[in-house]
């Protein structure tokens, strides 16, 4: 019977853009509806504020992560156009060198030129590029995936405060919208801790802190420059 295992480790990549896209969607369109209903303006116009952070953060979200994750890309790409090179023009370098990977990982260096030699008549690239360069099919950069993803998670983040500006009262707007973000960032913070392995409330309080703080400073400049324009 084969054994299967699931570590945490797994999870990382898709985890970390699914949460900074959701925690930067409802941070940054929270402080800024916040800031706006601070300044004493009308529901309508907090609304637009909100809708117009939604479209550009998504944009640029998705705009930053598929530049960086295509920087990422490109270096892969000519990385193993290298080792494709060198594979050709130098097969019997490229095995000594896998096998010294394998004898520095705790094999016995007979053994390891063994495995070598095997790994490379399987597929030489695939072995060079798992093991010297830490490039596989599941940590391969996907820059239209990445975007995608932040785009997608922001938007739902985002959509969390728009929907406070529909449903709550005006005279209350920034306080309900300010409690029930945080609420979410602190319920998100707790969700993406314990699927990491770490303490829920750590990863609670980190994120809800740093909400707060945000929310309060827009919301002092708000009706800072509120009281100066009335």
């Amino acid at each position: 019977m084969r054994h299967l295992e699931r570590h945490r480790s797994e999870k990382i990549g898709w985890l970390r853009a699914a949460v900074l896209g959701a925690d930067d969607g409802i941070l940054s369109t929270a402080s800024l509806v916040v800031g706006v209903a601070a300044a004493g303006s009308p529901q309508h116009q907090v609304l637009l504020a909100g809708v117009a952070g939604l479209i550009g953060g998504a944009i640029s979200m998705a705009a930053g992560e598929y530049v960086s994750v295509s920087s990422q890309a490109d270096t892969e790409k000519a990385d193993l156009a290298i080792e494709t090179t060198e594979l050709a023009t130098q097969p019997a370098t490229e095995k000594e060198e896998l096998a010294d990977i394998y004898v520095r990982r705790g094999l016995d260096p007979e053994l390891a030129r063994t495995v070598a030699l095997q790994l490379m008549k399987h597929d030489a690239l695939a072995a060079h590029a798992r093991d010297e360069l830490g490039i596989t099919e599941k940590t391969a950069a996907r820059p239209l995936q990445a975007a995608a993803a932040s785009a997608a998670t922001f938007t739902v983040g985002a959509a969390v405060p728009l929907l406070v500006v529909i449903l709550a009262p005006l005279e209350h707007l920034s306080l309900i919208i300010s409690g029930t973000s945080i609420v979410c960032l602190a319920a998100l913070g707790a969700i993406a801790a314990h699927t990491g392995g770490a303490s829920p409330w750590v990863g609670s309080r980190r994120v809800a802190f740093w909400g707060a703080l945000a929310m309060a400073a827009t919301a002092g400049i708000g009706k800072l420059f509120g009281t100066n324009m009335s």
